[in-house]
């Protein structure tokens, strides 16, 4: 099992920008493991993110806006749902983990 985190390293919008730092930056010091998959560079990935967002966590006009976060291909949700899933103290079970499984080696 694999966390997916996609970002755009290209967003001009600085909300964007912060909210993918802070997912990211929580996993790192928390030691989990992640993936950053950038739709930014790699267009086969971006359409692949689009189409495994459920429906109703799609926004009514546009695309669905990064950070998107999956564990492997299942869906885990957005910056929102992560930060409730932060504020809940549910962050392991909002990305499919078990806490022994999603922590690093020392190599790592």
């Amino acid at each position: 099992m694999v966390v997916k985190v996609f970002v755009a390293s290209s967003s001009g919008s600085v909300a964007v920008k912060k909210h993918q730092q802070a997912v990211m930056g929580f996993l790192e010091a928390n030691r989990i493991t992640f993936q950053e998959v950038d739709i930014a560079m790699m267009e086969e990935q971006r359409l692949w993110m689009y189409r495994h967002i459920p429906r109703d966590k799609q926004p009514e006009k546009g695309n669905p806006l990064p950070p998107q976060i999956f564990n492997d291909d299942h869906y885990c949700g957005d910056y929102e749902d992560f930060f409730l899933s932060k504020e809940n103290n549910t962050v392991f079970a909002f990305l499919g983990l078990s806490s022994q499984t999603s922590i690093k080696d020392s190599e790592s």
